[in-house]
């Protein structure tokens, strides 16, 4: 089964500002050296996905570097399995003007990997996911749309799309960002929310997008979803029930955080710390790379899962090094004038690049 991913990463994040003044979403630190994209990415090339396409837009230079220099076994050489996708803005239509029109217009790049799937995954969340779980049950449920769920509190249901389902698990309701959102019949404190990650059988995904393109819709949550129900076979997948090796018993079962705010922002960093955090960043099994070239993982010189092998991650180059500590600093002066606290990451990040692999396992 060919699976080709595409990343949506090009969004302006103005609930971060002033965070995102000049840097996109997901570029943003988190923790130990890692930047929010550093999860979805992870979860990709730890599920084996060879094909990832990074599409990005607003404000774009720095998280083109960072994938550039700590993605570099993955984005680089003529096996990359990484690429950033930019819009052709000096020819029409210009930029993307949504997140379905930005996979419409990189069609060409399903046609040629001759995928049998599409994987279209948001690059602002905080999570570990085995996508090829997803992928199974996308087979077994001969789906052509799959789309991943989770329950979030009623009362922050609105800041998602919102669906409902049978006892199949087939979607029969979407709904973008509703004021009134709907309850789980078996839990009415929750409403069952879409991830914003979806897999797509890809002819149905190219017919989808060319009848969207016409009707001038351009985007998955607004205009394709809440479409779907009534004219092709719709699954959601449940989250919950995903998989992860080497999760300890302190941690918060199916973590899963969208960094939509400043306060998200805040919060998903305080999970990660302390000695029993609610998400490790740590796990040898299932390690979030990109970070400070190893760390987070059991050993520095990170596996390829794919390959069973591993590959020298690569020093940094001194400039690359420089520019990073003063977008920390930048980034740290402007939270500061939003009157937030500075994310942990920024104190860390000069004593993890000078610490000794021992030592920053220590840090973290």
């Amino acid at each position: 089964m060919n699976v080709v991913a595409f990343i949506l990463a090009g969004g302006n994040g103005t609930r971060l500002h002033p965070l995102t003044v000049e840097h996109a979403k997901p570029a943003l630190p988190f923790a130990a050296g890692y930047r929010i994209i550093d999860f979805v990415l992870s979860n990709l090339v730890n599920s084996r996905i060879t094909s990832i396409h990074v599409l990005a837009q607003y404000k774009p230079q720095s998280l083109i570097e960072h994938i550039r220099t700590a993605w570099a076994p993955w984005s680089r050489g003529p096996d990359a399995r990484i690429a950033v996708v930019l819009p052709q803005t000096d020819a029409e239509p210009g930029m993307f003007r949504g997140t379905a029109d930005a996979v419409y217009r990189n069609l060409d790049i399903i046609d040629r990997h001759q995928a049998d799937l599409v994987a279209v995954f948001a690059a602002d969340h905080v999570y570990r996911m085995d996508v090829r779980q997803m992928v199974s049950f996308h087979q077994e449920r001969d789906a052509e749309v799959s789309v991943a769920a989770v329950p979030v509190p009623i009362e922050r249901a609105s800041a998602f799309g919102i669906v409902a389902t049978g006892p199949a698990d087939e979607l029969y309701d979407f709904r973008e960002k509703p004021e009134r959102p709907r309850p789980m019949p078996t839990d009415p404190s929750r409403a069952y929310a879409s991830m914003g990650n979806y897999l797509f059988n890809a002819r149905a995904l190219v017919e989808l997008l060319e009848a969207a393109n016409q009707r001038g819709d351009t985007d998955f949550g607004r205009h394709i979803l809440p479409r779907l129900t009534r004219s092709h076979r719709v699954f959601a997948y449940d989250f919950s029930g995903n998989k992860i090796p080497g999760v300890r018993p302190h941690e918060e079962h199916g973590y899963w955080r969208d960094i939509g705010t400043i306060e998200a922002y805040k919060a998903a960093q305080r999970d990660a710390l302390g000695p029993t955090p609610r998400f490790d960043l740590v796990n040898p099994h299932w390690p979030i790379r990109g970070g400070n070239y190893g760390v987070g993982t059991a050993n520095p010189r990170d596996q390829d899962f794919g390959k069973g092998k591993c590959i020298n991650m690569p020093q940094a180059n001194q400039d690359g090094r420089s520019r990073a500590a003063r977008q920390d600093k930048v980034l740290a002066a402007k939270a500061r004038a939003a009157t937030v606290e500075a994310p942990p990451a920024f104190a860390k990040r000069a004593r993890l690049r000078e610490a000794t692999d021992e030592e920053r396992h220590q840090l973290i």
